[in-house]
């Protein structure tokens, strides 16, 4: 079985018996998220807090 499906089957089986589609497809989305953005920090593409509020509150 391959990993991604793996993931899905014990995420799905967390989730509490009444779960709804929405929620399946909210999980998927934040695992997604969270995924792309862990990727990202390990290849170094990040911001530093600093450099956002510096963007953000001088504009």
């Amino acid at each position: 079985m391959s990993l991604v499906k793996e993931q899905a089957r014990r995420l799905i089986n967390h989730l509490p018996e009444k779960a709804t589609w929405d929620d399946v497809m909210y999980e998927f989305y934040i695992k997604k998220k969270l995924s792309v953005a862990l990727e990202a920090a390990k290849k170094g593409h990040v911001i530093l807090h600093e450099e956002v509020k510096r963007k953000f509150l001088h504009q």
